[in-house]
């Protein structure tokens, strides 16, 4: 395989079963939900910034 340029692959791969990730909520968003208590938001999708976004889309190429 030569070199190749990708748009936006990180968040092409998908999580492993039974993973699940969580985050602060991005800026812009209430942090404070209505119960007083910080807000924090389920990740579905790997995202830029993520340690594993990049194993996972390579797992989405190659299955092994």
């Amino acid at each position: 395989m030569r070199r190749w340029d990708f748009v936006a692959a990180y968040l092409q791969g998908e999580l492993e079963q039974g993973e699940i990730v969580y985050c602060h909520a991005p800026p812009g968003y209430a942090t404070i939900g209505a119960d007083g208590r910080p807000r924090i938001c389920r990740v579905e999708k790997p995202i830029y910034g993520m340690a594993q976004a990049g194993r996972r889309w390579q797992r989405s190429l190659f299955p092994w």
